[in-house]
């Protein structure tokens, strides 16, 4: 797997980098369950003893196998004409290839499409379902473009970003289905091949329900999604392409060992266990959250054989019935469960959910009875669960208890700026937080800008407006949240500051000194006594980003709306952007505002308008008298925003730099002619 997965085997050893493969192959899976029941609901209508054939049998009309060889395609084979062997062979790997590469390239459509690229290759190299070459090929597409992006990012002349990125996807994605095609393709097929030879060993001997012995284990630890969604599922998938469905979707997701666990608790647990347990099961049987039973069995750790027991038997039932599902079912629901279960498959695939249930509640219980004496401490068992996991677990509210807040005495070595687009409102915020990190001393914490829809729950701490932070939650559940209300100048960012200082002396190591200056990657340096010092041949190379006709000293406008719209077309017309690009600014400000503090507001495109940006500019705006923009909160200058590539991230934090210094804003209150505040705003540029 790519760098950029984190899967390095850090703090938490074999175990946490497993979770973490486990959390980036679901990633990749889950988005596309609802593909996935598509196909099988396809699969279970078309086939040759499917549903259509079965009510045409009983009604007497044998039309049904015209629809089945048209739809189904098994008149010609899976590779026919139908619906069925398409989705299974082409649509179902590309989707999981375009998921594998957004996820790798920080969410973007840019990484999703050359991840897809790169899987078509595979695809079509071998004759068996590629799912596990897209799960491999979706990331390395996204990770290697990238990578690549990386090397002429800033390098291209404006104007020709589009031309560049377009073909470089191109002409990369071409390689990598070249290579998927050569090497991926044989090899996945070939890895296939062996597995089900092992699959098919383990059933002709009846050995497969000792699965569970590592499987069940494995789910509490919270390894299943890297057995489930990187083995069961591919493997299962191939199989039930050849037969029509697969015991191996069973043999994770059988909803059974979690509710006879927890009915179990229902009837012999004590205290907290035994009130809980009731709403566990219907969660659990119903919801399909499994996780919800692990705190029962870390509380007794001897239960773990209930389950174990449980999945055998549940395994060994659809080995007798030869029972099994047409595709995953994900969640683990008694719900979908009997949706992806074949008519001939019914009978078994709820015996098995029955004995999976009727054994492991009689194991439970028997060690119950017996074991009295131990500890009935649920909430401590779901607090080291989360703790196991590095996150906040459903359990915690069925029962009742509120995770703890973060205490911000933990050392934090990564803070995330986040906004809706991560554009804007997260760049200029995280300049200036960034600024006060390394003015305390505190060089190797990275400070950084992201959309909310690209975090990932590996970032330490998290700020954001607090009419976000609430969404940022729900992305980042383990990390520290830190709400402002101004990017500008929120007393909050002090307050982040003196986490780290607490971080670092709880690690026991002394704070750092202040450091006598910051080097910030996206401008000058500025001393501790607030002098700005520039590199003058990058200053007189920069290309000029604010013209002076963009400059203007007495807006016209009255309202926010109007003022966003004075400052669009100033940039109209310096022909940095067409009329198109100020509807979006509107959209833009109509999603999450743009003002930033200290009397400053910086409209700007939503993510989307950025291809409508011919060359990278800002525009100007002083209001005397200021302008409502959100409530009470008031502009006195508005700066209107474009920039072409990562152009406008470098703009705005330059920007940051100029309206954090009171001084600077006094002097751009002060002015009286465009050349005035041209000078002032002239370190304001993309290189």
């Amino acid at each position: 797997m790519p760098e950029d997965l984190d899967l390095r085997p850090a703090r938490g050893g074999v175990r946490v980098t497993v979770q973490k493969l486990g959390t980036a192959l679901s990633t990749m899976v889950l988005p596309n369950i609802g593909a996935f029941i598509a196909w099988g609901l396809i699969t279970a209508l078309f086939i040759e003893t499917g549903w259509v054939t079965l009510v045409g049998d009983a009604l007497g009309y044998d039309g049904g196998y015209g629809l089945v060889e048209h739809f189904g395609g098994w008149g010609a084979g899976a590779e026919g004409t139908g619906i069925v062997g398409p989705m299974i062979s082409y649509l179902l790997p590309i989707l999981i290839g375009y998921a594998g590469g957004r996820m790798v390239y920080d969410d973007t459509v840019r990484g999703g499409v050359v991840g897809a690229i790169a899987t078509i290759g595979a695809v079509t190299g071998a004759d068996v379902p590629m799912f596990l070459g897209a799960m491999v090929m979706g990331p390395l597409g996204g990770w290697s473009m990238k990578r690549l992006d990386l090397l002429w990012q800033d390098k291209i002349r404006p104007g020709f970003e589009m031309l560049v990125n377009n073909f470089a996807a191109g002409i990369w994605g071409m390689v990598l289905a070249i290579v998927g095609y050569v090497v991926a393709g044989p090899f996945v097929e070939a890895f296939s091949t062996a597995a089900e030879k092992v699959v098919d060993f383990l059933v002709d001997n009846s050995l497969l329900p000792l699965t569970s012995v590592f499987v069940e284990p494995a789910k509490v630890l919270f390894l299943n999604n890297a057995i489930n969604h990187g083995v069961f599922t591919p493997l299962g998938t191939a199989e039930a392409t050849r037969d029509g469905e697969s015991i191996l979707f069973l043999i994770e997701a059988n909803p059974g060992p979690g509710l006879g666990l927890l009915l179990a608790f229902a009837v012999f647990g004590s205290g907290v266990a035994r009130a809980s347990a009731p709403g566990a099961a219907i969660i659990s049987f119903v919801g399909g959250i499994h996780e919800i039973y692990f705190p029962y069995v870390l509380m007794k750790p001897k239960l773990i054989l209930a389950v174990v027991a449980g999945g055998m038997a549940g395994v060994a039932t659809n080995l007798v019935f030869g029972s099994g599902l047409r595709a995953p079912a994900a969640p683990g629901s008694i719900i979908a469960v009997l949706i992806q279960s074949p008519v001939g498959s019914l009978v078994g695939v709820i015996a098995s959910v029955v004995a999976a249930t009727g054994v492991t509640f009689a194991v439970a219980a028997v060690l119950l009875r017996l074991d009295r004496s131990g500890s009935d401490d649920l909430a401590a068992a779901t607090a080291d669960m989360e703790s196991r996991k590095g996150r906040s677990s459903v359990a915690s509210a069925v029962l009742g208890r509120t995770p703890a807040a973060p205490t911000g005495t933990g050392q934090i070595r990564s803070i995330v700026f986040a906004c809706d687009a991560g554009m804007g409102s997260s760049a200029m915020g995280a300049s200036v937080l960034r600024k006060k990190v390394r003015e305390a001393g505190f060089d190797s914490v990275t400070v950084v800008n992201k959309a909310i829809s690209s975090l990932t729950d590996t970032v330490d701490l998290v700020v954001t407006h607090q009419d976000l932070t609430e969404r940022a939650m729900q992305r980042t559940p383990s990390a520290i949240h830190v709400s402002v209300d101004s990017f500008m100048a929120s007393p909050r960012y002090d307050d982040v500051v003196e986490m780290l200082r607490q971080g670092a002396a709880g690690a026991g190591s002394p704070a750092p000194a202040p450091s006598t200056g910051i080097t910030d990657e996206a401008g000058p340096t500025t001393g501790r006594d607030g002098s700005r010092h520039t590199d003058d041949t990058s200053r007189v190379s920069a290309p000029a980003v604010l013209a002076l006709d963009s400059i203007v000293l007495e807006g016209r406008a009255a309202t926010r709306d109007a003022a966003i719209e004075e400052a669009g077309q100033l940039l109209v017309a310096e022909g940095a952007v067409p009329d198109a690009y100020v509807l979006a600014m509107h959209d833009r400000e109509r999603s999450v505002s743009t003002y930033m503090g200290n009397g400053l507001a910086i409209p700007h495109g939503t993510d989307e308008a950025k291809r409508l940006v011919l060359r990278t500019a800002i525009s100007y705006v002083r209001y005397p008298a200021s302008v409502t923009w959100d409530g009470e909160r008031r502009a006195e200058f508005v700066v209107a925003v474009a920039g072409t590539g990562d152009d406008h991230l470098r703009v705005l934090s330059r920007l940051a730099k100029i309206f954090v210094d009171p001084e600077q804003v006094e002097q751009l209150r002060l002015a009286q002619t465009p050349e005035q505040v041209h000078a002032l705003l002239d370190g304001v540029r993309p290189g």
